[in-house]
């Protein structure tokens, strides 16, 4: 799984931190997502896909490795 974020996009809302808090944070100074690991290990990938599914900015994306 590879993670990739569009900070423009993203809204602070930071939903993406409390489902996946091992692979998102977010800055202090305006809540805007920062990407900790852009390949989490499998045991987080269905934690980083609800927290692509939940983001109000979309604006994470999920790629599936080949």
């Amino acid at each position: 799984m590879k993670v990739t974020i569009d900070q423009d996009k993203c809204c602070g809302a930071g939903t993406c931190v409390l489902v996946a808090p091992d692979v998102f944070d977010q800055r202090d100074d305006d809540g805007i997502v920062i990407l900790l690991n852009g390949r989490p290990p499998a045991e987080l990938h269905p934690v980083v896909r609800e927290a692509a599914d939940v983001c109000p900015g979309a604006a994470i994306f999920v790629s599936e490795d080949a």
